[in-house]
């Protein structure tokens, strides 16, 4: 029985989801990368529960596949090392079914890849445009190969071409104010056993255990968009040297570390929600759909849900099987109607608010963090420390319990 074909641009964290969701429901899937082999160097990323639901509703055990950690504990610290706001990870465990948990970016990455078939993904293959003014969508590659697909799947990051190619008007990026370095060290010995953010004027430090004694460090700064150090890791040492322990130890082993192998980004996020989340037959998800500051550590879980769902609304791969989610007909209106499009819009309804709800909250979430006044950021300070541990945890409900497959 022939299969419908989806063309995947993009081998990040939501693409390979996607195509591992689409395989699964019976999709024949080629995944398109424009970089020449997976990354061998990279950040860590953590998996809150939704994205660890998500994960488990398409087969995938993120933690065995990728390796996890579990901090003991995740919260807020000043400069000085006070802390302002503290969870423990069993609380959360007890309130969300499961705690959140961190992996390197590659691991995971890697864990992906391997789930699909080898033929499905395609490196060195960068997806140029779509022509999608046809019966079908045909993918145009810079490799000059054509590829004739049932649906394209944007997953071509927070640049997407195929997002300013298909909405010309949108108003595309907007610059949150902040560089950020990040970059993973070795430091077994340290026994560091908490998840943490601090929070000067301005700056922010983060620090994330993985599961096999390294971390992952991120530092954000407000600095003009495009500014760049010579050497990152003398303008972290000057920026953060003082601050509490154990950021100096941390550091140290960053001074080891190859200037190659400390990334250096503006943040931006999108200034506008995209009116839709898919056109024709091309569905957006992740960064291209709804990039998003940092803040909120969701970006690739809502990459993650977003794929999952979209896979579910969908049609399964056999022709002629029938079947949207559950098995049943999407859309269409009658008997041999094309499901596809009424599955794309049915998807867009699912996850166009949530996506722009959690955007909208990670920006607001980073400029609280990044207060460079000295008296807005004391009573920022003031008022944290003033929030019950069980309310703080409460406010991430809709976050941490809102992954559900729609009907």
């Amino acid at each position: 029985m022939p299969k419908r074909h989806a063309v995947v641009a993009g081998a990040g964290i939501g693409g390979l989801t996607a195509g591992i969701a689409l395989h699964r429901r019976g999709w024949r899937v080629t995944v398109c990368e424009r970089a020449a082999e997976p990354p061998a160097t990279g950040a860590g990323i953590g998996l809150a529960p939704n994205a660890l639901r998500a994960l488990d509703a398409i087969g995938v055990d993120a933690a065995r596949a990728a390796g996890s950690a579990v901090p003991t504990t995740m919260g807020v610290r000043r400069s000085g090392g006070q802390w302002l706001t503290r969870t423990g990870t069993a609380d959360m465990a007890a309130r969300y079914g499961m705690p959140p948990i961190a992996v390197p970016r590659t691991a995971l990455t890697a864990a992906l890849a391997a789930a699909l078939p080898p033929e499905a993904l395609r490196y060195g293959t960068a997806v140029t445009a779509v022509d999608d003014t046809g019966g079908g969508p045909v993918v145009r590659t810079a490799a000059g190969a054509d590829l004739p697909a049932d649906l394209v799947v944007a997953a071509d990051g927070i640049h997407s071409p195929l997002r300013q190619a298909c909405f010309p008007t949108h108003p595309g990026l907007h610059y949150l104010g902040e560089i950020a370095w990040r970059a993973i060290v070795d430091a077994p010995d340290l026994l560091v056993p908490a998840m943490s953010e601090t929070w000067g004027r301005g700056e922010r430090f983060g620090v994330t255990p993985l599961s096999d004694g390294r971390y992952y460090l991120y530092a954000t700064a407000l600095v003009p968009a495009g500014t760049r150090s010579a050497d990152p890791r003398a303008e972290l040492r000057r920026r953060f040297g003082s601050w509490h322990d154990p950021i100096p130890a941390l550091l140290d082993r960053i001074e080891r570390l190859d200037r190659a192998d400390i990334l250096q980004n503006d943040l931006y996020d999108l200034a506008a929600p995209l009116p839709s989340l898919h056109h024709g037959r091309i569905a957006w998800l992740g960064d291209a759909a709804h990039a998003m500051a940092p803040n909120l550590g969701q970006g690739g879980c809502q990459a993650i849900e977003d794929a999952v769902v979209l896979a579910h609304l969908l049609p399964v791969g056999d022709v002629g099987a029938g079947g949207g989610s559950g098995g049943g007909d999407t859309g269409g209106s009658g008997p041999g109607a094309d499901p596809i499009p009424d599955a794309l819009a049915a998807y867009t309804a699912a996850r166009r608010d949530r996506t722009d709800m959690v955007r909208v909250r990670a920006r607001r979430v980073g400029r609280l963090g990044a207060l460079r006044n000295p008296l807005a950021a004391a009573a920022r300070d003031l008022a944290v420390r003033a929030t019950p541990a069980r309310l703080a945890l409460r406010g991430m409900d809709d976050l941490f319990n809102g992954f559900r497959l729609p009907g």
